[in-house]
C-alpha cells in the first residue's frame, strides 16, 4: 500500500526464530549480521548465505500494513551490525537510508533493489518482488557481496544461487501455463500489490491505474474510479478480485462485499511474506491461488 502513511514501531524478526524476545540477532563464529528490509528479501539472503549469515528481517508481519512503520531503536542496532543489507527502493522503505546514515560504515554492502534494476524513483509500483525479473538479480547481488565479505565461502553461495535459480521453475512453470490458457483473463484488484505478477501471467488489469494508486497512498479515489470498480463487479466484467489483505477499509470491504453479492472469486495478496513459506513457495502458491479462483470460481482469502 502507502509509501510511509502512518508509524507504528515494528520489532526486528530474526529468521528461523520466534519474534518474541528477539531484537537483535547474533553472529556466530564464522558469520555475518545481515538484514533485509522485508522479509521476502530477508529470506532469500538466508537461502543463499545458509549457515554463514546470521538474517534479520525488518518488516515482517503478514496481518500489518508494512508501511506503518518507525525505525525503533533495536533496528538501528540490528542495522548497525548488518554487513549486508537488502532493501526494496521506489520510496517503500525510505526508512532504511536514515538508520543507515545513522550509522555509517564504508564496509556495509547495501543492495537497493529500484538501483539494481535501473529503475527510476518515480517507478509508480513499488511492489518489486512480485516480478519474476527481480529476484533472481537480487538473489545474484547477494551472491556477489557476500563473495566479498566471506571470499573464503564464494563456492557456496555460488552453489546456493544456482540451487534457488533452479528452485523457481515451478513459479515460471505455473505463470507459463496460466498464460497459455487464460491469457487475457479481466480481473480487478484494490492495490498494485501484484500487477507485476498478473502482468507475467497475461491477465487484464481493469481496474484504472488511478484508483489503486489512491487506495496505495491512503487518499480518496475519485468518485467516479469508485462507481468505474463498481461496475466491473455489477456487469461481471472480472473474473476475479484480487485485494491487499493486509490493509483493508471501508471501501475495500465495500468491492469485497460486492465482489461476494455477485459471486465473482477473491484472492488476498501479500506485501510481506506470509508464515510457513520461502519466497518461492509464496509466488506459487498466490499463482495457484490465482488459478483457482478462475478455473474453478474458488476464492482463497489468506495463504
Amino acid at each position: 500500500m502507502t509509501r510511509g502513511r502512518w508509524l507504528l514501531a515494528v520489532p526486528v524478526l530474526t529468521l528461523g526464530l520466534s519474534a518474541c524476545g528477539i531484537t537483535e540477532p547474533v553472529a556466530g563464529r564464522g558469520q555475518i549480521v545481515a538484514v533485509g528490509a522485508e522479509n521476502e528479501y530477508a529470506n532469500v539472503i538466508s537461502q543463499i548465505g545458509g549457515r554463514y549469515v546470521k538474517v534479520a528481517a525488518i518488516m515482517s508481519n503478514p496481518n500489518t500494513d508494512p508501511h506503518t512503520f518507525e525505525a525503533s531503536p533495536s533496528v538501528a542496532a540490528t542495522v548497525a551490525e548488518a554487513r549486508l543489507v537488502v532493501q526494496n527502493g521506489v520510496g517503500y522503505d525510505t526508512f532504511m537510508n536514515r538508520v543507515e546514515a545513522a550509522s555509517p560504515d564504508a564496509s556495509r554492502r547495501v543492495i537497493d533493489v529500484q538501483t539494481l534494476l535501473g529503475l527510476p524513483a518515480s517507478t509508480p509500483n513499488p511492489h518489486l518482488w512480485y516480478s519474476p525479473a527481480t529476484m533472481p538479480r537480487v538473489a545474484a547481488a547477494i551472491a556477489a557481496d557476500l563473495s566479498r565479505l566471506l571470499p573464503a565461502h564464494r563456492r557456496t553461495f555460488a552453489a546456493n544461487l544456482a540451487r534457488f535459480d533452479r528452485s523457481l521453475a515451478p513459479w515460471r512453470a505455473a505463470l507459463a501455463a496460466f498464460r497459455a490458457r487464460y491469457a487475457g483473463t479481466p480481473v480487478a484488484v484494490t492495490e498494485p500489490v501484484a500487477d507485476y505478477m498478473l502482468e507475467a501471467a497475461g491477465t487484464r488489469i481493469a481496474t484504472p491505474f488511478s484508483l489503486q494508486a489512491d487506495i496505495m497512498n491512503g487518499t480518496d479515489p475519485a468518485p467516479q474510479a469508485v462507481s468505474l470498480e463498481d461496475g466491473l463487479f455489477n456487469d461481471h466484467t472480472v473474473k476475479v478480485f484480487l485485494y491487499n489483505r493486509q490493509v483493508t477499509d471501508t471501501l475495500t470491504q465495500g468491492f469485497l462485499a460486492l465482489a461476494a453479492a455477485r459471486h465473482i472469486p477473491v484472492v488476498g495478496v501479500y506485501e510481506t511474506m506470509p508464515t510457513g513459506y520461502d519466497y518461492q513457495g509464496w509466488m506459487l502458491a498466490e499463482v495457484r491461488a490465482l488459478t483457482r479462483a478462475v478455473a474453478d470460481r474458488t476464492s482463497t482469502t489468506h495463504l
